[in-house]
């Protein structure tokens, strides 16, 4: 029978005194049900995000009386309101998230807020109370990815986070397929309230898993836990006060001592001569540091082109089509199903970046990219050829971005593990890993909130041609930005200092 101290335990997460250990706790603290709890929250909050995104255009007019005219303008602006929702919150919870002692209370605080988001979205019938539903929406996202992918950041192995960023990216890309796909099938057929009855299924699996889960630094403080083990098979003594960044060596809780060495990101670094200005840079707050890194800022752009070249479709896909092919919302669900397929190969490419390196990955994404957003100009009528086309580029689209966007998550964590190695417990005994997720979530909200009224406001303006090159002329130079600076600035490869 499980002790009142045990069931604390068990729904909190973290430990009191003489506490039993809570039930399943191999299981529980496992990285594959880590990653699957990571996996199922990223999933349950883009597919709440996207699930609207083919029902919008028509459910404006009807529930919150927008004038046809204006939807358009109504539709970018509930997207880029999503974005800023996002870019707002990221930073906060990366800065919270580093100086609690667990990630899964944040994690849970964002689970309420997504809770609130989709009631107030499914009970709303005004522009203001929809407003409202979707800027808590992108609050909650922004826990989800800072919080959530930091804590994959401190569980697995720093040659296997590409793989493990693959699933996370796999599971986004689900999410954007099942959400316009079933949101627009399941609009036509059973209405606005049902469209909100999946995503409450779906919070309930997800609040669930997250009251499951137990942190790595969590399980380490029973020693009689049989998955505490080292690199070399040889016990560890657990210590609540370690450093949360266990699991990067093929144990699942291993001293810091063990992450510093050169091979556990296969780098050869030289002794470092500390000088007076590396002793200045020290002293500043860990999020202004990583905004002084180059490479950083490389991932960060990087991952704001990929965020403009997706949210860019969400504003204009659906109207694109509805205009131009006369499709109603089923159709336009449908169509993001080319767009997002490829997606599903982000393990794959994960798992190339751990092996290649991303230099390579990235920059044929990017580059790869331009031939096809300038070739969307040639879809402008209502023919079975054009079609056809249209399917054809949002395919191979979407596989450029896939392969730019899963290599850059990883690199973060490349990044972060890199500067540790250079001035060990400089950011402290958490590192900054939430933050340098939550400056990473920071970019790609802000390509959500940019995205929309790029492409809704050129469209407008200019016609669907003009967006597609001006997105392309973005990518390129995304592209040759990646290839100088990913991985470590090309000219010092050999010392990968930067």
């Amino acid at each position: 029978m499980v002790s009142r101290a045990g069931l604390y335990t068990f729904i909190y997460g973290t430990r009191i005194d003489d506490a039993d250990p809570p039930p399943l706790l191999k299981l529980r603290a496992s990285n594959s049900f880590i990653i699957a709890t990571i996996v199922i929250a990223v999933f349950t909050d883009i597919f709440l995000y996207s699930v609207v995104v083919p029902v919008l255009p028509f459910a404006l007019t009807v529930r919150a009386h927008v004038h046809e005219q204006d939807v358009q303008k109504w539709t970018s602006i509930f997207l880029s309101l999503y974005g800023a929702a996002l870019a707002v919150g990221s930073i906060i919870a990366g800065i919270f998230a580093d100086k609690t002692t667990s990630r899964r209370t944040p994690l849970l605080a964002g689970l309420a807020a997504l809770g609130g988001s989709t009631a107030i979205l499914c009970a709303g019938k005004s522009l203001a109370l929809l407003l409202v539903g979707r800027f808590l929406q992108g609050i909650s996202a922004s826990v989800v990815w800072t919080v959530g992918l930091a804590l994959l950041s401190d569980t697995v192995e720093n040659d296997k986070i590409g793989q493990a960023m693959g699933y996370t990216a796999a599971a986004f890309s689900v999410g954007s397929l099942a959400g316009p796909l079933l949101g627009g099938v399941v609009y036509a057929r059973g209405g606005y309230y049902a469209v909100f009855a999946m995503g409450f299924v779906l919070i309930g699996l997800d609040i669930i898993l997250r009251l499951l889960m137990v942190e790595k630094s969590v399980a380490a403080q029973w020693t009689i836990s049989p998955l505490i083990v080292s690199q070399n098979t040889h016990a560890v003594e657990p210590k609540i006060e370690a450093p949360s960044t266990p699991g990067r060596s093929h144990g699942d809780i291993q001293p810091i001592q063990a992450l510093l060495e050169p091979n556990a990101v296969g780098l050869t670094i030289e002794p470092e001569v500390k000088s007076q200005s590396t002793r200045s840079l020290s002293r500043l707050p860990p999020i202004l540091r990583l905004l002084l890194m180059p490479r950083l800022l490389v991932s960060l752009f990087g991952c704001f082109v990929a965020a403009v070249s997706l949210a860019a479709f969400d504003s204009d896909l659906p109207l694109f089509v509805k205009n131009t092919f006369f499709w109603n919302s089923q159709g336009a669900g449908l169509i993001f199903v080319c767009l997002v397929i490829p997606s599903l190969l982000s393990p794959l490419i994960g798992f190339l970046s751990d092996k290649f390196g991303s230099r390579a990955l990235t920059t044929t994404g990017f580059l790869g990219s331009v031939p096809f957003w300038v070739c969307l100009r040639f879809v402008a009528r209502n023919t079975l050829p054009q079609k056809v086309l249209l399917c054809f580029l949002l395919v191979c689209l979407g596989l450029c971005v896939a392969m730019a966007m899963t290599p850059l998550m990883a690199e973060i964590d490349h990044i972060l593990v890199l500067e540790e190695k250079r001035r060990p417990g400089s950011f402290g005994k958490r590192t900054a890993a939430a933050q340098g997720y939550g400056l990473f979530n920071t970019a790609y909200a802000l390509g959500s909130l940019i995205g929309p009224l790029w492409a809704g406001y050129v469209v407008q303006s200019s016609g669907w041609s003009t967006m597609g090159w001006s997105l392309g002329l973005l990518c390129g130079v995304a592209g040759i930005t990646t290839f100088w600076w990913t991985g470590g600035r090309i000219m010092l490869k050999a010392l990968r200092l930067d």
